[in-house]
């Protein structure tokens, strides 16, 4: 492998759906791979079974390809270093494992969870640092061997050096360095002989030669461990990137699904375009040092780097995404917009969002909102008084105006816009009525809603019969 080629990787682990933060951290890893040419592999990690969701991962691989983005190698694709999916790799682990065993560099613990669980107890009432008493460090080869011949349930522990100063550079904050004495014997293979994040990591990264890894701040504090890790079989370190995480500007801390959406299909099936959700995510911890705002994947890919990633944690901004996605799907043609709606209105035929297209474009924020807005098109309305009342409207004006424009309408053979639009406004000024008032009664009786595409202009969607139908029953409940 040439250490010149650039290799990221994203590793997401199968315990549930894909967070737009992992997706953030993705699309940065991405890029910097494509900038210089490189590589961007994706693998799972997967050593969490009792958190597995069983079908996850291809939910998390099809968020990622419906969003744009592609990887070079991956667990559905292979690749010269597989496999990619870590339970694949347990014979791998077990050789390095048994060369930190045979090195001293890890040991045997035949702790049981009660005593574990008696110590953190003690050293919590202590105020000391929680951290294993290497208890079993110090087991002979003899009592060892017993151990295992009778099937004790065992972790494998990693032997922390003593007092010394491990240290690394992020891209993001520089050198960090941190005292040994405070870093705990990290469990590195577990009671059901699958490694932790921890191990399985790090013998990853470097068999698939990974140059550069983005990932969340969150992990900083376990950073050191893994370099001791390197430290140890003596490979050279990857270059560490850390990212912020991001704030929810609805409450304190960090995104939460209790205020939200968080996951990237939610975000997909509420109707925002994938370009747009990547544009801004973009700009969540990163700007290009200029005033430019709108970026494709493309353009993105050149301006990345890691030299303009801010330490500052950056608020998911949702007013920000829905600029974006108002501001591409605006740029759409109208057939790229019938095609994308379609999901959302099974009911519309092709002509018929054809005709509605123009009448909503510059009206919805997100594809998902064509399903509010034209939901007086495709299904049955209620009225009530109150409706009207709500829009301060009086009741008996209103029956009045509907009245006549009822009587209007259903004298007219020409049921377009054009005709009907100038009709309208010759009855409304030869009775004096409030323009306003008129379109809002008007829109109440043939929608049910105070927020529609222009009124008149969906009369034709509506059709003739419909749309009588409906200021007649709408004259009646208000006269009731």
């Amino acid at each position: 492998m040439n250490p010149a080629v650039v290799r990221t990787r994203m590793a997401p682990s199968p315990t549930g759906e894909l967070h737009i933060g992992s997706l953030r951290t993705l699309l940065f890893s991405f890029a910097y791979a494509k900038k210089y040419s490189g590589q961007f592999i994706i693998r799972i990690e997967d050593t969490d079974q009792k958190r597995y969701v069983p079908g996850a991962e291809k939910r998390i691989l099809k968020d990622i390809s419906d969003c744009g983005l592609s990887w070079d190698e991956g667990p559905d694709i292979g690749g010269p270093y597989g496999p990619y999916t870590q339970t694949e790799r347990l014979p791998i682990y077990q050789k390095y494992i048994t060369e930190l065993l045979n090195h001293g560099f890890a040991y045997y613990c035949f702790c049981t969870p009660e005593r574990l669980e008696e110590m953190r107890t003690t050293q919590k009432a202590l105020k000391q640092i929680p951290k294993y008493d290497r208890h079993c460090l110090n087991l002979s080869p003899a009592e060892i061997k017993q151990k295992l011949a009778d099937h004790v349930p065992y972790v494998i522990r990693l032997k922390v050096p003593d007092n010394q100063v491990i240290s690394f550079v992020d891209s993001v904050r520089g050198q960090i360095k941190i005292n040994t004495n405070e870093i705990d014997d990290q469990v590195l293979i577990k009671s059901d002989g699958i490694p932790t994040y921890h191990f399985a990591v790090v013998v990853d990264d470097y068999l698939m030669h990974i140059t550069h890894i983005f990932r969340g701040e969150e992990w900083i504090s376990s950073t050191p461990k893994q370099v001791i890790l390197y430290n140890y079989f003596g490979w050279p370190l990857p270059q560490f990137t850390h990212l912020t995480v991001l704030l929810d500007p609805s409450h304190s801390g960090k995104m939460s699904k209790r205020h939200g959406s968080v996951f990237v299909r939610q975000f997909l099936d509420d109707g925002y375009l994938p370009e747009a959700l990547l544009n801004f995510l973009m700009l969540l911890g990163w700007n290009p040092g200029t005033d430019q705002e709108v970026f494709s994947l493309a353009e993105f890919i050149q301006a990345f780097s890691t030299e303009h990633l801010h330490k500052q944690q950056p608020v998911f901004d949702r007013k920000k995404l829905d600029y974006f996605n108002g501001l591409y799907l605006r740029q759409k043609t109208d057939d790229q917009l019938v095609s994308l709606l379609t999901p959302y209105l099974p009911s519309a035929s092709t002509d018929t969002l054809r005709l509605l297209v123009p009448l909503i474009k510059e009206r919805i924020i997100t594809l998902k909102d064509a399903v509010t807005l034209t939901h007086f098109l495709f299904h049955q309305i209620s009225l009530s008084r109150d409706l009207f009342v709500s829009q301060k409207l009086d009741l008996l004006l209103s029956a009045q105006m509907l009245s006549e424009a009822r009587e209007l309408l259903d004298q007219q053979t020409d049921w377009q816009p054009s005709n009907l639009q100038p009709k309208l406004i010759d009855l409304i000024k030869s009775h004096d009525w409030p323009t306003g008032k008129f379109f809002m009664a008007f829109r109440l009786a043939v929608a049910g809603s105070s927020i529609t595409p222009p009124i008149v202009e969906s009369l034709p969607l509506l059709t003739k019969p419909v749309a009588l139908a409906r200021l007649m029953h709408a004259i009646d409940v208000l006269r009731s």
